[in-house]
């Protein structure tokens, strides 16, 4: 058995978290067609139920609604929960008054006074420079607004960076949230992962299903995707057709572990140590599904043979 928790510098966390981009946002996932309030509603209740305590949202989610919907949702739970969510450095925010303002625009859309991490949505800081920004999270932690601070796409150079600045301040950085799974291996060639591992850094892993690829769900002959999802490559007939010889593998490891292939796919990242996939979840049974990934862990064979399959 594996333990459901991991500790990041000085919070401890669920070995997997559930992403909210779909709560609330209707142009890339259809927020308010085919799903909404309720739906995630039920996904964040079954989510803590299961165990999966910690929800990853950004300012950006919905343009606010994410944040407002996990703020609602918080209200009518007693259960303690972790909430990270993320600060965009838009060209217009020269100083760091403006993280300041951010976070607290942050904080009164959840309805709480702190949350566990806070993090920089892209490198994109050179209006305002990545020390001044730096030594802003670092005064949100000393605050008390803020328990650890975190960076999302930074490369493995930029996350150095980030790290010295805010060891000026004895503030860690606990973590980088990027794009990884067994689909989308590009940290463990570009530096990003051997970097982390030498920090200590917590990876948050986004798209660790790649969108739904990795359930299973979707075949050459049955494609039926919504949203800008129709136009990826990569759920075409040709592009479902290149990564059966994976999927076939999942089902076959989700027999064995009595997982489904999803579980697989999550429990192969949470093997890796120190990754937290951060799956989104936009029902009840999505993130039933997401929590059954914790609790167990694939043999060092079965990780192995995973890790042999690249696209």
């Amino acid at each position: 058995m594996q333990s459901n928790q991991l500790s990041v510098r000085n919070i401890h966390l669920p070995s997997l978290g559930i992403g909210t981009w779909a709560w609330g946002d209707s142009l890339f996932w259809g927020y308010g067609s085919n799903y909404g309030e309720k739906e995630v509603e039920e996904a964040f209740n079954t989510a803590i139920s299961a165990g999966a305590t910690f929800f990853d949202t950004a300012e950006v989610y919905g343009l606010g609604d994410s944040e407002k919907l996990i703020g609602k949702f918080l209200k009518q739970t007693s259960q303690p929960v972790q909430i990270a969510t993320k600060y965009f450095p838009l060209p217009w925010r020269f100083n760091e008054d403006a993280v300041e303002d951010a976070l607290t625009a942050s904080l009164d859309r959840l309805g709480v006074e702190q949350i566990a991490l806070y993090q920089v949505h892209s490198p994109f800081d050179f209006f305002m420079g990545k020390d001044t920004l730096m030594k802003a999270l670092a005064k949100e932690v000393k605050k008390g607004r803020i328990l650890t601070v975190g960076v999302s796409n930074y490369s493995a150079a930029q996350m150095q960076e980030a790290y010295d600045y805010l060891a000026q301040y004895d503030v860690p950085l606990a973590v980088n949230q990027v794009r990884y799974s067994l689909l989308t291996r590009t940290i463990e060639e570009n530096g990003i992962l051997d970097k982390a591992r030498e920090l200590g850094i917590t990876i948050l892993a986004y798209s660790p299903l790649d969108q739904g690829l990795l359930t299973g769900k979707y075949t050459p002959e049955k494609r039926d995707v919504t949203g800008a999802r129709q136009l990826d490559p990569k759920f075409s007939a040709s592009g479902l057709k290149k990564i059966e010889p994976i999927i076939n593998q999942l089902k076959q490891l989700g027999e064995k572990y009595d997982k489904t292939p999803a579980q697989v796919a999550l429990n192969w990242l949470i093997a890796q140590g120190n990754v937290i996939p951060i799956p989104g979840a936009k029902n009840a049974k999505q993130a039933q599904d997401n929590a059954g990934a914790m609790g167990w862990l694939l043999s060092d064979e079965d990780v192995k043979q995973l890790s042999g399959f690249k696209i």
